[in-house]
């Protein structure tokens, strides 16, 4: 599932970077979507990794931090690019004539700035909730089963949310993919 999550969204920042064509607003915030992804799932996945490889739960205190405190920031990060993701569906969709003036370059580069700067989280309440309720109930097993469904399944499923189902984004990743395979059969 892990390299699922990295290659997914390296595939997508990729594929924005090489096509002119998806050089938009939308395709700049899903990027950095895919980045922020690629960073979450990184700041835990690993650790957890070595843990069940190790069959151990053993973290120094520094360590925690550490990871709390970027998994904290990711997270944030990941809330406020969805935030500013759906402004700009908002003003494409209502102010279509003014979209280009609207969502310029340097106001895109802006809220992406607003949005690294920014510690601004949906999902503080799942997971407050995780680590609060395993204190109270005791019940690891589903404490596990959640923290693995914020930490692996959701940056794992967005690239397919957000632009896999694109078609766009398929058209590109499939002129992209076509030409690489052409080139390699031509040599």
């Amino acid at each position: 599932m892990y390299l699922i999550t990295v290659f997914g969204n390296l595939i997508i920042i990729l594929v924005i970077i090489e096509c002119s064509h998806l050089h938009t607003p939308m395709y700049f915030f899903l990027s950095n979507l895919s980045f922020v992804d690629i960073c979450f799932a990184s700041t835990t996945v690993p650790k957890m990794l070595v843990n069940i490889q190790a069959q151990s739960k053993v973290i120094t205190y520094a360590g925690c931090i550490t990871q709390m405190y970027f998994f904290i920031h990711f997270v944030g990060l990941d809330s406020f690019l969805l935030t500013v993701m759906a402004y700009d569906r908002f003003v494409a969709v209502c102010h279509p004539l003014h979209y280009t003036v609207i969502m310029n370059p340097q106001l895109c580069r802006l809220l992406v700035l607003v949005s690294w700067l920014s510690v601004v989280s949906l999902f503080y309440c799942t997971s407050l909730g995780v680590y609060l309720s395993s204190a109270a109930t005791h019940n690891s097993h589903s404490s596990a089963t959640a923290s693995v469904m914020y930490t692996v399944v959701t940056p794992m499923l967005n690239p397919f949310i957000y632009s896999l189902r694109n078609k766009d984004i398929k058209r590109a990743l499939k002129n992209s993919l076509g030409g690489k395979l052409e080139k390699g059969q031509l040599s």
